[in-house]
C-alpha cells in the first residue's frame, strides 16, 4: 500500500464538491467587483523567491535542481510571479488593473491542523492605483467573498493597521531606518511569543528591548480613529516633518475607513495595531481578518506593496491585495455547517431496452450537448425496474423509451408526475 504524502490531501468526489462550491462562490464575487483571473506556472526558479525573501526561504520550500541545473521550487505563494507578469508587460497593461486568482501552492512545513504542504489560497490584487479606495475596495471584495458564504459579522472582523505610521513612531521613538523592518517583524510576534523573548531580540539590534516594548505596546491598545489621533498628538516632537507627516496618514486612515463605513462595512471593521504583517515588503496599509469568538484563527491577510514589482528590476507600480488559504476557511464553514450536502443528481435518467436503445442513446447526446446531464445503465440487459431504482438514487427526472415510439415517458421523480413529450421536443422541454 502506497498512501498519500504527509500534509498532501486527497480530495474524493464529496471533498472535491466543497472545494469546487468554495472556488465558484469566490470566482463569482471578484467578477461581481470586476476583477479577471489569471494563473502562472506552478514550477518556478528558486531565485524568484529568495529575491523576495531571502536565502532563508530556501528551507521552508519543496525545492531542487532541475535536469537543466536550474534551482527551481514549487510555487508557495503567487505575489512574487503576479509582480513579475505585471512588471515584464508594464508598458501593455491597461491599469488600473484588477486580477484574481485560485491556485495550489506548497511549502515544506510540519502539517497540523489549519496549516498543510499542499493548499489553495485565492488572491486579489489591484495594480497601479495608489489612492486608499484601492484599499477599500480589496477589503469589500474579501468580505464579500465571506459573506456569500454565509458568514456574518457576528463571525469575523478586519483588523486594520499602517505600516507607514508604525514607521513614523518608529520615527519619532528615534530608532534608525535600517531597524525598522526588523522590529516590525519583531512585533509582528508578539502576541506569540513570551515578552522576555521579544526585549531579548530588541536588545540584540542595539535598542533598549524593555523601553521599546513598553512603548509599542502602548500604540498596540489603540483601536479608534479618536484615540490614534490623541496618541500621536500626546508625544511631543520637534520634528516638523514627520507632524506633517503624521497629520497626512492619519488623513488617509480617516479616508479608508470612512469609504468602508459608506459602504456599509462599518461593523467589519477594527482599527488595531497589533497588526503589522511581518513581511517586509508591505509599504502602507495592512490588514488580517480574523474569527470574532472561539479559535479567533486568522482567515485572510494582506495590505499595500508599491515596491515590491520594482525590487524584481521592473518600474515602480502601486499595489496592494489579500490572500485567503482554502484549509482555515473550510474548517470555519463545515464548523457552522455552513458547507452544501454532497447529493450528486443529473437532470434526466434514461431506462431503456435493446431494441430502443439507439433512439434514447442519440437523444441523450443531443441533450447533453443542449447541457442537460444525463445518464442511464452501462450494464446491458438490467430490467426495468432496476434500472428505475437507479434512477431515483440519481436524477431529477426519468425518460422511459419503447421499442418504435417517437414519444417517451417522463416522470418528475419528486413531483411523481408523468408527461408524454415527443423526442424531438425533448431538448426545449428541459430548456424552459
Amino acid at each position: 500500500m502506497i498512501d498519500a504524502l504527509p500534509g498532501f490531501r486527497e480530495f474524493y468526489p464529496e471533498d472535491c464538491y466543497v472545494r469546487n462550491f468554495i472556488f465558484e462562490k469566490v470566482r463569482k464575487m471578484c467578477r461581481c467587483f470586476g476583477f479577471v483571473e489569471y494563473d502562472s506556472p506552478i514550477l518556478e526558479p528558486l531565485e524568484l523567491y529568495t529575491e523576495k525573501s531571502g536565502e532563508e526561504i530556501a528551507k521552508q520550500l519543496f525545492n531542487f535542481v532541475d535536469r537543466g541545473g536550474r534551482a527551481v521550487a514549487l510555487r508557495p505563494e503567487m505575489t512574487p510571479a503576479v509582480a513579475r507578469m505585471i512588471g515584464s508587460k508594464t508598458s501593455t497593461l491597461k491599469r488600473p488593473l484588477r486580477w484574481f486568482c485560485v491556485e495550489e501552492n506548497f511549502r515544506y512545513e510540519r502539517p497540523q491542523k489549519g496549516r498543510l504542504r499542499s493548499f489553495y489560497q485565492f488572491n486579489a490584487d489591484i495594480f497601479d492605483e495608489s489612492a486608499a479606495s484601492a484599499e477599500a475596495e480589496v477589503i469589500a471584495l474579501a468580505v464579500a467573498i465571506f459573506q456569500s458564504l454565509g458568514l456574518s459579522a457576528a463571525d469575523f472582523h478586519v483588523r486594520l493597521s499602517d505600516r507607514q505610521l508604525w514607521s513614523i513612531l518608529l520615527k519619532i521613538y528615534d530608532i534608525r531606518e535600517n531597524l525598522a523592518a526588523e522590529i516590525l517583524c519583531i512585533v509582528d510576534k508578539i502576541e506569540r511569543e513570551n515578552p522576555t523573548e521579544i526585549v531579548n531580540q530588541f536588545d540584540n539590534l542595539g535598542v533598549d528591548g524593555a523601553s521599546l516594548l513598553a512603548k509599542i505596546q502602548a500604540f498596540r491598545t489603540v483601536h479608534s480613529r479618536d484615540d490614534l489621533k490623541n496618541f500621536f498628538n500626546s508625544l511631543f516632537t520637534e520634528k516638523s516633518d514627520l507632524r506633517g507627516e503624521i497629520t497626512q496618514r492619519l488623513e488617509q486612515m480617516d479616508a479608508l475607513v470612512t469609504s468602508l463605513e459608506s459602504t456599509g462595512l462599518g461593523d467589519f471593521v477594527t482599527i488595531d495595531f497589533s497588526i503589522v504583517r511581518g513581511l517586509a515588503y508591505y509599504t502602507g496599509f495592512v490588514f488580517e481578518f480574523f474569527e470574532r469568538s472561539g479559535k479567533s484563527r486568522a482567515m485572510a491577510g494582506g495590505g499595500r506593496y508599491d515596491d515590491l514589482i520594482e525590487k524584481f528590476g521592473y518600474p515602480k507600480t502601486a499595489a496592494v491585495g489579500f490572500a485567503i488559504g482554502d484549509v482555515i476557511l473550510t474548517n470555519i464553514l463545515q464548523e457552522r455547517s455552513l458547507l452544501p450536502a454532497f447529493e450528486p443528481r443529473c437532470n434526466l435518467y434514461m431506462i431503456f431496452g435493446e431494441a430502443s436503445g439507439p433512439a434514447a442513446l442519440y437523444d441523450a447526446h443531443r441533450l447533453r450537448l443542449a447541457g442537460i446531464s444525463v445518464t442511464y445503465a452501462l450494464k446491458a440487459g438490467m430490467a426495468p425496474n432496476k434500472q428505475f431504482k437507479q434512477a431515483l438514487q440519481q436524477a431529477d427526472w426519468v425518460a422511459t423509451y419503447r421499442e418504435g415510439e417517437e414519444t417517451v415517458t417522463l416522470r418528475n421523480i419528486a413531483q411523481r408526475k408523468d408527461y408524454a413529450i415527443s423526442r424531438a421536443e425533448l431538448v426545449s422541454f428541459f430548456q424552459q
